[in-house]
């Protein structure tokens, strides 16, 4: 006597053990990645309004082989205070002067033209960054 196996109907006794896990699996991707879209718009926010001192270069005129001067912008909150350093490179990439900046004061917008003195001649000067004092 041969035995003949019966299938059962297929979805009749609920869900498969893969089905389940394949669930699951997509219920916490998707969760996972809720919370990490949340978590880099809060930081993104929060870059944004946490940042009390901002500026950046108009522009820059090689003044001499020796001397550089940049149109700096700053903006900064009404009783901010703080520093930008500048910097200028040469030719080759090399700095060839640097400078730090400080602002304070109660104005909230300052548009300053900054002389950096140079090693050498430089043919770029750019902003390295502001903080906060």
């Amino acid at each position: 006597m041969s035995a003949v196996r019966e299938s059962l109907p297929e979805g009749r006794y609920g869900r498969s053990a893969d089905e389940r896990a394949d669930r699951k699996l997509k219920v916490a991707g998707l969760v996972l990645g809720v919370l990490f879209t949340g978590l880099l718009g809060w930081f993104g926010w929060h870059h944004v309004v946490g940042t009390k001192l901002s500026a950046e270069v108009i522009k820059f005129d090689v003044v001499g082989d020796r001397e550089v001067q940049l149109h700096l912008e700053v903006r900064k909150e009404a009783g901010a205070a703080g520093t930008c350093t500048v910097r200028s490179r040469s030719e080759d990439g090399a700095e060839v002067g640097r400078k730090d900046v400080r602002f304070d004061g109660p104005r909230t917008r300052i548009d300053e033209v900054v002389s950096v003195r140079t090693t050498a001649r430089a043919t770029t000067a750019e902003l390295v960054g502001c903080t906060e004092r």
